[in-house]
């Protein structure tokens, strides 16, 4: 039997609890009309021709009682024959008759526009978006849901259809249709119109933290979760899988995640069983011993999930096909099939029953790979999000960390991460249109995708498409390579020629290293409702510059990332991105380079990097923990650690780490936890790692840190008032070093700076000369270009488009040449950027 989800006991089934009933202080209604205010911007409207209101949990809300009645200021009044509801944030007024656009309309205040208030029925033409269901053949955009956060100041989400979550305690006259233990998910008994406005103005971060309070949070992810993803559409034996996971390991290409796709079945069948798409079955030619297989890859650090594509139910040449057939009723000897049919309690039982059972053979998660509509036995139920839903609450029993890996099928999903995007199309549209694709779905809460990095199906081969995709991996969600069965698209490395093999092993190593930021930020997002990856309009929502970088995000507290998407310029040699960085100083994160945008507008740039360079940026004062071994598959709380340490203001992070055991209901105030705080007084000139605090035995009693203070000038360093033994300075990447030895984890490190710490001078000379040698173009016009530069600094750029130079070729003609756009371009960011 499966876990029974209790609406009574809800913390059984949902991170965070379910509350469906709304106060009554803040309802108003008539007798077929409710509006309620669940805050002071967040208004839920219903019209009901029965007269009957629904109050059970649907498929996108589980809370309308948000336990906190101080936020919600309302006044109701009469004025003029209308309904009035005001608070500090919208304005409501209604005719107390069916919604029209006349008759029912909302203003979110403070907009200062003439599109600041909705009339029922409008348009969400300013709507920011959220996500969509999948980018199968997608080769570039493809339309997007609406979300939360509109440039109008207000968006509305319609749950009009979405089916209803229906505890039934007498299970003897139980006509559920679809659910799990004591819990049916029905269509609703009477239709209504039933909506929720979302007034929250320029507030997005507010709205989609509120967009969570209603729906539910999204769940902790597992530390191995964050890690490097091995996918890939090929027939696979075992021998070639493990050999292939060893030859990573030998390379140091760190995995924590195999992902086996759907050739681990058997896909063979005989013609009168239909396809071969859905299979249960092993292939005993390809996996001779699959339980083996399944723990040689544990024994190697790797988490496995298997593809799944349960559309065409179980039939009589599975092996498991006599136990469900017992199950369900059927004659075994007839061979007749066990129908799929998530609206059938039995058969939801025999479903999960099965996958327990190859569960224990040491499977972790399953990826759900639904690709066949939205149709099921029952109105308006949605095969995929039933799927999700029932995988994941059975994915949590026994104590299990949940977990699923499927598409998105709604508002609401966010609660059975992670996300699977589809079969990416190979191409430089694919990728251009992720970064985007993945920053707009935070608009509706949707924060864990996974893309098929690199790219699946079709296109061209390009290694430097593939080199820039892994780029966007190492800083996506869920950074999970994928490719097809072709022989020549396979995703490794040592297929590239360099310099962009070199440029994916050191990415992939630096996403094992991110762990610890990673993970903080996965804690971050599920106790405080905040993504991993936001929009630069959330934090600058008045600055119209935010809104024309759709391709630059926040990855976390700390970075500003700003993926390249487009091939490079031949002349250069280099390829660039459109870059916004807000008013204050940034710091390039991989090479110490100081951004000063001192105005109050920020600064535009586009910035240019080779192909083994990423435009990623910290901020003054920014903290990023890192594990110092990034070549392992190791994904535990790491013995050594790199703290990537930022000057020019005060910061603080804090690390958080758990024991790995997941607390019952998602509850993570039970969960044992350790917080590691990291302090920098950029004035003073301490850096202070404090003791863990939190549970015992979470981190090692011993941790060896490694300091690493970049874009500063060498100076004086003491460790805890004595000059450390390890200090060391490098010129490239304007870092001062400073390793700690293996010290108490319950003891405080302090390093402080005699003399300051003060900013590394611009090396832009060098940078400069490094563009001009790379520049494929005539030797004199480097050379100008160069020395006009290092003279008069960026004054001359105004000259660099006037210079030119005159050749003749054999046949005595002349030619005239300019300095590109590509190569003014690259030598102006270097020239801007202090």
């Amino acid at each position: 039997m499966t876990t029974p989800l209790n609406i009574h006991n809800p913390r059984k089934s949902f991170p965070g609890g379910a509350n469906p009933l709304m106060r009554s202080e803040y309802v108003v209604q008539g007798d077929r009309w409710r509006i309620a205010l669940l805050s002071d911007s967040l208004v839920r409207v219903e019209w009901s021709e029965s007269g009957v209101f629904e109050d059970h949990c649907t498929q996108m809300v589980l809370n309308r009682d948000f336990e906190d009645p101080g936020n919600i200021h309302m006044r109701r009044f009469d004025q003029d024959g209308l309904l009035v509801i005001d608070t500090p944030s919208i304005h409501l007024t209604y005719d107390r008759r069916p919604f029209t656009k006349e008759g029912l309309q909302i203003t979110a205040k403070g907009m200062f526009g003439f599109c600041d208030t909705w009339h029922f029925g409008d348009d969400q033409h300013a709507n920011l978006k959220g996500t969509a269901r999948t980018l199968d053949g997608v080769d570039g955009t493809t339309e997007l849901g609406v979300g939360v956060n509109s440039t109008d100041g207000w968006a509305v989400l319609d749950d009009s259809a979405s089916n209803v979550l229906v505890e039934h305690v007498d299970e003897e006259h139980n006509d559920m249709k679809a659910g799990i233990g004591g819990v049916s998910v029905e269509s609703r008994s009477h239709p209504e119109t039933d909506l929720y406005f979302f007034g929250y103005g320029h507030r997005y971060q507010e709205a989609v933290q509120d967009f969570y309070r209603l729906t539910g949070p999204t769940p902790l992810l597992p530390r191995f979760a964050l890690g490097n993803w091995w996918s890939r559409y090929y027939k696979y034996s075992a021998d070639e899988y493990l050999s292939l996971m060893d030859r990573f390991a030998e390379e140091g290409l760190p995995f924590t995640t195999s992902v086996i796709d759907m050739d681990w079945h058997i896909t063979d069948v005989d013609r009168s069983y239909g396809s071969g798409w859905t299979g249960y079955t092993w292939n005993k030619e390809l996996f001779p011993d699959h339980e083996a297989f399944l723990k040689a890859l544990h024994d190697r650090g790797l988490h496995t999930t298997l593809n799944v594509h349960p559309r065409d139910g179980v039939r009589a040449f599975e092996d498991a096909y006599p136990k469900i057939a017992d199950a369900m009723g059927i004659n075994q000897e007839q061979g007749d099939p066990v129908e799929f049919d998530l609206t059938n309690p039995k058969f939801v039982d025999a479903y999960f029953d099965m996958h327990h059972d190859m569960e224990k053979e040491g499977v972790d998660f399953w990826w759900i790979d639904w690709q066949q509509g939205g149709v099921t036995k029952q109105v308006g139920l949605d095969p995929l999000w039933m799927l999700n839903h029932l995988h994941y609450l059975d994915s949590s029993r026994d104590g299990l960390w949940p977990l699923t890996f499927s598409r998105y099928a709604g508002p609401g999903s966010h609660r059975y991460p992670v996300g699977f995007s589809g079969d990416t199309i190979v191409s430089w549209q694919s990728l251009a249109f992720q970064p985007y694709f993945t920053a707009t779905a935070s608009n509706i809460g949707y924060g864990w995708w996974s893309h098929d990095i690199g790219g699946h199906v079709s296109g061209i081969r390009d290694e430097e498409l593939e080199a820039r995709w892994y780029q966007l991996g190492v800083f996506s969600p869920i950074n999970r390579l994928h490719s097809s069965a072709s022989p020549f698209n396979g995703k490794e490395p040592w297929n590239f020629h360099e310099p962009v093999r070199s440029a994916m092993v050191e990415v992939l190593r630096l996403r094992q290293e991110l762990l610890p930021y990673l993970y903080t930020m996965n804690w971050r997002n599920a106790s405080e409702g905040k993504e991993l990856v936001e929009p630069m309009y959330w934090q600058y929502p008045e600055r119209g510059e935010a809104y024309d970088v759709p391709n630059e995000y926040f990855f976390g507290s700390e970075l500003l990332v700003a993926p390249i998407t487009e091939a490079m310029d031949k002349e250069t040699m280099r390829a660039k991105a459109k870059v916004w960085l807000p008013q204050g100083e940034w710091f390039d994160f991989f090479t110490g380079r100081r951004y000063r945008a001192d105005a109050e507008t920020g600064m535009g740039f586009h910035a240019f990097r080779r192909v083994d360079e990423i435009p990623v940026f910290a901020k003054a004062g920014g903290i990023v923990p890192l594990q110092s071994d990034g070549s392992s598959n190791d994904a535990g709380n790491p013995e050594a650690m790199d703290v990537l340490v930022f000057p020019g203001a005060d910061g603080a992070f804090t690390i958080r780490e758990d024991d790995g055991q997941y607390a019952p209901g998602g509850d993570l105030s039970r969960m044992n936890v350790a917080d590691t705080e990291i302090r920098f007084d950029s004035k003073a000139g301490i850096l202070t790692i404090a003791k863990a605090s939190g549970a015992e035995g979470v981190v090692p009693a011993k941790r060896i840190w490694t300091v690493v203070l970049r874009g500063v000038a060498p100076t004086e360093v003491l460790l805890d008032g004595r000059s450390p033994e390890h200090v060391s300075y490098d010129q490239k990447t304007l870092s001062l070093t400073v390793r700690v030895p293996a010290t108490a984890t319950d003891a405080d490190v302090v390093l402080t700076f005699p003399k300051g710490l003060d900013i590394a001078e611009d090396p832009k000379d060098d940078d400069l000369f490094s563009i001009c040698m790379d520049a494929q173009i005539a030797y004199p016009l480097k050379e100008g270009a160069y020395y006009a530069l290092k003279e008069s600094g960026i004054r001359a750029l105004p000259k660099l488009s006037t210079m030119s130079y005159e050749s003749t070729d054999e046949q005595g003609l002349s030619h005239r040449a300019n300095l590109g756009e590509g190569v003014i371009g690259a030598l102006e960011e270097v020239l801007l950027r202090s």
